[in-house]
């Protein structure tokens, strides 16, 4: 099955689709950024009892909880390097965000996810760069989600997204 990419520039908590996407941090606590509005948007109390439960998510790995009061049926959270120059295994690590929130949606059977630009808030990952590791690992992954929507939270990550997929 092909897996269409689409981006667009939106807020990623109003996303209609089977699972968003959350740049959690490890400790799976909340924060500020696409964790934040997440959080808020989902549920602050809920989500973080979901997530109080699952403990930690290590970077480059994924796991999911319920959405609450997203439109959405699932969050997967995952975390993303913090940026070091990219010599510290950032871009293995972010490709391997991407395919592990691939391989939970498989598992929980999610057909469309809305994914935030990963690592590019306060972890510093280059937006550009990490455009091209998202897109990369999605085309090349082997999953059966049918749509994933790459949510730009403004116009600049937007293009470069645009830019990639055209």
């Amino acid at each position: 099955m092909s897996t269409r990419i689409e981006a667009v520039r939106d807020d990623i908590t109003r996303q209609t689709v089977d699972a968003v996407v959350n740049a959690a941090n490890s400790g799976l606590r909340g924060g500020g950024g696409v964790d934040g509005a997440i959080h808020r948007a989902a549920g602050a109390e809920r989500l973080q009892a979901a997530c109080r439960a699952i403990g930690a998510c290590p970077p480059g790995h994924a796991v999911v909880t319920d959405a609450f009061d997203l439109p959405a049926r699932f969050i997967i959270h995952t975390v993303g390097p913090v940026w070091r120059g990219g010599a510290a295994g950032e871009p293995e690590i972010l490709a391997s965000c991407y395919r592990s929130v691939l391989a939970v949606a498989d598992d929980v059977g999610a057909r469309s996810l809305a994914f935030p630009a990963i690592a590019t808030g306060v972890y510093g990952y280059p937006p550009s760069e990490a455009a091209q590791v998202a897109v990369s690992s999605v085309r090349s992954a082997h999953t059966d989600v049918s749509l994933v929507r790459i949510v730009a939270f403004d116009e600049a990550t937007l293009e470069l997204y645009r830019a990639l997929l055209d």
